[in-house]
């Protein structure tokens, strides 16, 4: 059978067995003990389309091959799939070493995952161009310069939203395609900053959710670990501003209004406060219009990615009605259909009167 990816496997996957095979490489395996005390494996599969999780059973004639498997090695799973609230089960599972063409295939990752993204960075650069406050585009210049190619592979998140090679890029060019609309909403909004913003706010995820230069394996980093990514996240805004001001392009900035300084401390306010709550990790809350702003762009596109996957692997438990899926809050209901109008009634033909 050719192999599908993780994505198609989760929107596959249901109640019913389902017999598919999927390419994934091994990103992490960690050995747990049921209430009974018998050990299992719990490992983390992904692509370039996510991750999902698969327990491995003591009793189970895969557990030594599971414990043997090299770190990050790239396996051809091969089983009978079935999907619940839990997540991703298999029967009959087996694991296969791929062949060196299916190896180079894998790596090359999904061809529509990559083109959505490829068209998603330009975006976001096109958006970063059409920044008018001189230090702050280019400040995100300089971003790109520096740290462009792995912003284009770093995450959003671990497991709940954009868990994938490049899905920071997805998550930033939806949220500034989402400011860039609400600016013309809501013209008192600093839309430079904003977007600037949008663009760095999540920049410490590129030591949190890092991916290497081959692969589609997250590395634990031990400043991610033990710092965050907000707090990196400023470290790095910081860096970047001192850079810029110690450039030579710097000179021609010394009369701009607001200052270097106010300008700077605004937008690392929007790094520190972005996910709104001190118990979401936020050091401070929100308090100027853009990180208002930021926060509930942010929240949104999470959360509506979060949604949009829910209803591909949840299972319908009763007519129109979609069983939970964490890390969201309840059952999901099937969305109102849009509104299609009656096409018209065909005109009478001249001289054919009704």
């Amino acid at each position: 059978m050719s192999p599908i990816t993780i994505a198609a496997l989760k929107e596959l996957a249901g109640e019913t067995p389902v017999a598919a095979a999927v390419h994934a490489q091994l990103q992490s395996r960690t050995t747990r003990k049921t209430k009974a005390g018998k050990p299992y494996l719990e490992l983390v599969f992904a692509d370039s389309t996510g991750n999902f999780h698969l327990k491995i059973w003591s009793d189970s004639p895969l557990y030594q091959n599971a414990e043997a498997l090299a770190d990050a090695a790239v396996v051809r799973l091969e089983g009978k799939w079935t999907q619940n609230s839990y997540g991703i089960e298999s029967r009959d599972l087996a694991f296969h070493p791929p062949d060196v063409q299916a190896l180079d295939a894998f790596y090359d990752g999904d061809p529509a995952t990559r083109a959505k993204q490829d068209r998603d960075f330009a975006d976001i650069q096109q958006f970063c161009d059409s920044i008018t406050e001189p230090r702050l585009h280019a400040l995100c210049q300089r971003f790109f310069a520096q740290m462009g190619e792995r912003f284009r592979r770093t995450a959003a998140a671990k497991r709940n939203h954009h868990a994938r090679r490049g899905g920071l890029v997805e998550h930033v060019a939806q949220m500034m395609r989402a400011a860039d609309v609400l600016c013309q909403v809501y013209p008192e909004l600093n839309r430079d900053l904003l977007l600037a913003g949008v663009l760095l706010h999540d920049c410490g995820k590129l030591w949190e959710n890092a991916y290497p230069e081959h692969g589609f394996a997250q590395i634990l980093s031990i400043h991610g670990e033990m710092l965050g990514h907000i707090p990196l996240g400023i470290e790095l805004v910081n860096k970047l501003w001192r850079d810029l001001l110690e450039s030579p392009e710097a000179a021609a900035w010394g009369d701009l209004k607001p200052s270097a300084e106010e300008t700077r401390l605004h937008l690392l306010h929007l790094v520190g406060s972005h996910h709104g709550e001190h118990q979401f990790g936020s050091p401070v809350l929100p308090r100027t219009p853009e990180a208002f702003a930021l926060h509930y762009i942010d929240n949104l596109d999470a959360k509506l990615e979060m949604i949009r996957d829910a209803y591909t692997q949840s299972q319908e438990i009763a007519p129109g009605i979609f069983e939970r899926v964490f890390p969201l809050p309840t059952n999901l209901v099937r969305p109102l259909a849009n509104f299609v109008p009656a096409s018209s009634p065909p005109a009478a033909k001249a001289g054919n009167p009704e």
